[in-house]
């Protein structure tokens, strides 16, 4: 039993399981939306379990996916399937037991989140295979994430409203440009791997210039969501935040300069989703 739990810790730590951060608090966001306020407990604690269950399943999938990989990747080699501390075979099992959950979560919500759900886990287990095929697979990774608010629309509401795209396409395109910003570290190992990624095919200023275009649109998407929502002042102040903490990240990094790469992917990133989440709670707040 010791050793069950070591690994599932240690499968915990390969998927940085803190980093379901990134995409709940939009979630959530769309909670409150659609309950007008606060939903039953019983909705929020299914939509919380979901939503880590997803990308749990989806990382750790794309682990067991990418383990011959990242053995060849020196930046990935040290990961735990590569390294010898986790076999292929416990990670898949680790990734059907979070499927299970999910699907229970999805069941215990309402009957539409359960017949999208096997959608969802396409996209979310697909995107692992994207990089083989195309230079896009960014955006693979930015409409994984950017489900996450409309899915909770449906868990609250049964139904989806239109309105409510304009954060997933927001959720997206800023998912989809952190992700070319993060790509650029492996550029020389995907040329040389075939894999294919904006940096490998653009180059790194290029890829640059890419997810600056992708963080405009997703800030663009933002206002276009405050707008048919009735922001109040608090709500614009979120979107305004966001762009400020936007404009931070690309300061962090060059195309010269990788060095703070991870503290734009990951710090800056959880620090945009928690902020913009706290300003619409707010909002909605004040308007009561």
């Amino acid at each position: 039993m010791a050793g069950v739990l070591h690994k599932i810790r240690t499968t915990l730590e390969m998927i940085k399981w803190e980093h379901s951060i990134f995409a709940l608090p939009f979630a959530l966001t769309a909670m409150l939306l659609a309950a007008d306020g606060l939903p039953r407990w019983h909705t929020v604690l299914w939509i919380v379990v979901a939503m880590v269950a997803a990308r749990t399943a989806a990382m750790a999938f794309n682990r067991w996916a990418d383990a011959d990989l990242d053995a060849a990747n020196p930046r990935t080699a040290s990961r735990a399937i590569p390294a010898g501390l986790l076999t292929r075979k416990f990670v898949l099992g680790f990734t059907l037991a979070a499927v299970a959950v999910f699907l229970l979560a999805t069941a215990e919500l309402n009957r539409l989140t359960l017949y999208l759900s096997p959608v969802v886990l396409l996209v979310l287990l697909g995107y692992s295979y994207l990089k083989r095929l195309t230079r896009f697979s960014h955006l693979g990774l930015g409409v994984a994430l950017g489900l996450a608010p409309s899915a909770a629309w449906v868990a609250v509401r049964g139904s989806l409203d239109a309105r409510i795209l304009a954060l997933t396409g927001a959720v997206t395109f800023w998912a989809a440009g952190f992700d070319v910003l993060y790509s650029c570290q492996d550029c020389e190992h995907d040329r040389t791997a075939g894999l294919h990624s904006l940096p490998q095919s653009v180059g790194i200023a290029g890829a640059f210039h890419a997810a600056r275009f992708m963080h405009i649109a997703a800030l663009w998407l933002l206002g276009w969501f405050g707008w048919l929502f009735h922001f109040g002042p608090a709500g614009w102040l979120g979107v305004m935040a966001v762009g400020a903490l936007l404009l931070y990240e690309h300061l962090l990094v060059s195309p010269g300069d990788l060095r703070r790469l991870n503290a734009a992917f990951f710090t800056m990133n959880g620090v945009i989703a928690m902020v913009f989440f706290a300003f619409v709670t707010a909002d909605l707040w004040l308007k009561r």
